[in-house]
């Protein structure tokens, strides 16, 4: 463990083997930091916050900041990262709030480029890309393995399925179904992600699956309802289609087409 003379780590953190704090650093309060991990210069972990082992994170990294929400009176909340997360330079995170979870949790492995935004009470989960500049609002769910593109912008309560590819200067407002790329202000459905369920390993009978549900869902005229009674109709469906199903019945904000 090493931490540089200019760094100030309150008594009361508590550090993993092997863990590297940088120049002008301040971790301050109820902190863990899992072993491996290094933080970069001039970077700041606020008070009731976990990181997990093995990540990386870069100068000039804000995490576990006071919400940026009117109703917070400072209770305690918390923030959590996960293991082997990559988080860039002048990204800010933000604990939650008692009013949504209590709690902003960021996944594992998951790579967060320089200046993003993770507000409060979102929970993301593992292997997600947020590029440069990309930003959510808070209380947002993002699933596995989603790609989100530079510029970006998410409302508040928006949900992203599993495997969503969202592409660079979009706004989204709805919640994104597993599997498809969105994109625009306001974004819109431009099929399914079939480059990303390749490389992930996807079998092309899935990939089959996938796309004629979204025929079904998007290009036949349907009301969702509809389109969803169909899909019923045609008896076992694959364990994906069943996800993109699940996921629509469980939407609040509604769903992009």
């Amino acid at each position: 463990m090493t931490i540089h003379p200019t760094a100030i780590v309150d008594t009361s953190v508590k550090l993993g083997a092997n863990v590297h704090v940088g120049p002008y650093t301040v971790i301050s309060g109820d902190v863990t930091i899992g072993e491996g991990t290094t933080i970069g210069s001039h970077s700041t972990i606020d008070s009731y916050s976990d990181i997990g082992p093995n990540c990386r994170i870069y100068p000039h990294v804000s995490i576990g900041a006071p919400p940026q929400a009117i109703r917070y009176k400072g209770e305690k909340t918390t923030t959590k990262i996960g293991r082997g997360s990559i988080i860039r330079e002048f990204v800010t995170i933000h604990r939650g709030t008692a009013f949504g979870g209590g709690s902003t949790e960021v996944g594992e492995e998951n790579f967060l480029m320089a200046y993003s935004h993770i507000a409060h009470d979102c929970r993301m989960g593992k292997r997600v890309i947020m590029a440069n500049n990309a930003t959510l609002g808070g209380h947002i769910t993002i699933g596995d393995f989603v790609t989100i593109g530079g510029l970006t912008a998410i409302h508040q309560f928006v949900r992203i399925g599993d495997y969503a590819y969202v592409g660079g200067k979009s706004a989204l407002v709805k919640d994104i179904i597993p599997f498809v790329i969105a994109a625009g202000d306001r974004a819109k459905l431009h099929g399914i992600n079939k480059v990303g369920l390749r490389r992930m390993g996807f079998s092309e009978e899935t990939i089959t699956a996938i796309r004629k549900a979204y025929r079904t869902l998007f290009r036949l005229g349907l009301t969702i309802n509809e389109a969803m009674e169909r899909l019923a109709a045609q008896g076992p469906l694959d364990p994906s289609v069943e996800l993109i199903l699940n996921f629509i019945k469980s939407t609040e904000r509604g769903i992009t087409r």
